[in-house]
């Protein structure tokens, strides 16, 4: 069974139709829409501040949702990919984003719509990652301008895919929410 505990009598919320593998943690103030799904040993924890995870996310195995005490909140849009290992710390990742496995996005970061921050890239405090861009190296730099073919062959394919894995787990318990 995952690990969901309550905070300060705050506990976390699922939508519909999410996975939540079985040793994922998941704590305090946490929000999660419908059709997400989080992976194994990936910990999501909002115990000291908030986070709001929108519909269609994948948070892949390893990741680390966190925030910063009375600081940061972390805001996750819709259709969105955490890669392998990321960690994702008290920022705003828009609609529509991949962030690639080993990736580590800093305190108020705006990651915005149709963007994929590269495998291990490093994305610094106070970063503004203009949508429609890809941001690689350590510390994070705009590489290029990202095309239709990569929203479509990367952001939305890896989206669509796990939620398609995610079905492969499913039970009459996780399917109802």
């Amino acid at each position: 069974m995952p690990l969901i505990l309550p905070v300060k009598g705050i506990l976390p919320t699922m939508g519909l139709n999410c996975f939540i593998a079985p040793n994922a943690t998941i704590v305090g103030d946490v929000i999660i829409g419908d059709d997400c799904s989080i992976w194994f040993n990936a910990v999501i924890r909002g115990d000291v501040n908030s986070i709001r995870i929108g519909n269609k996310v994948n948070v892949q195995d390893g990741a680390v949702i966190h925030c910063t005490y009375e600081k940061t909140k972390a805001i996750i849009g819709n259709n969105v990919s955490i890669g392998h290992n990321s960690i994702v710390h008290g920022c705003v990742i828009c609609d529509n984003v991949l962030i690639g496995m080993g990736a580590i996005v800093m305190d108020n970061v705006q990651v915005g719509s149709n963007s994929i921050v590269a495998a291990g890239a490093v994305v610094l405090e106070n970063t503004v990652i203009e949508p429609g861009s890809i941001y690689a190296g350590v510390p994070a730099k705009k590489v290029k301008d990202i095309s239709q073919e990569l929203i479509n062959g990367e952001i939305n394919r890896i989206a669509n895919n796990y939620l398609m894995y995610s079905e492969w787990f499913a039970t009459p318990s996780t399917k109802e929410g």
